[in-house]
């Protein structure tokens, strides 16, 4: 693989990286942007109220702890360049859900619309390049090396 390929890989991972290990850092803060933003079906409030009560910790505190942890593990399993579809998946997925429940630029007005969209448009961004990550996953190895003529551009 390419120096330049598995230094922008390393790169765009630390964006993840460090965004969950700030949400880790502040579980508080993140459990508390995430409460007015989000609603348990009633079919699962049981099990969010039963887990609650074992562990201790609200729906939103516990959300935001998964959150930032499958951000940082992600971030590095992607800079390490291992399980790199599953992860680039995961992260596909959590970036679809920050859209639609923080990023709604399509209720808002005036600059609160223009900052909306601007971080809807960013995670577009970074939904794109993990598509690429997932296309090309883990990337070549020695042997497909030997058996298959490199790629170039055309």
């Amino acid at each position: 693989m390419s120096l330049f390929v598995t230094i922008g890989r390393i790169l765009f991972a630390l964006f993840f990286i460090v965004a969950g290990a700030f949400t880790l850092a502040d579980i508080p803060e993140a459990a508390k942007e995430l409460s007015p933003r989000i609603s348990i079906p009633a079919i699962v409030q049981p099990y969010a109220t039963d887990l609650e009560t074992k562990l201790s910790i609200s729906t939103p505190a516990l959300i935001a702890i998964v959150v930032g942890t499958v951000a940082v593990v992600s971030g590095l399993m992607i800079a390490f360049n291992l399980g790199v579809r599953l992860f680039s998946f995961l992260l596909i997925v959590g970036l679809l859900l920050a859209t639609m429940y923080f990023d709604d630029f399509w209720t808002t007005t005036g600059r609160e619309f223009a900052d909306n969209l601007s971080h809807a448009l960013k995670n577009a961004a970074l939904i794109g390049a993990l598509l690429m990550l997932f296309g090309y996953g883990s990337g070549r190895t020695a042997t497909h090396a030997i058996e298959d003529p490199p790629y170039h551009d055309r």
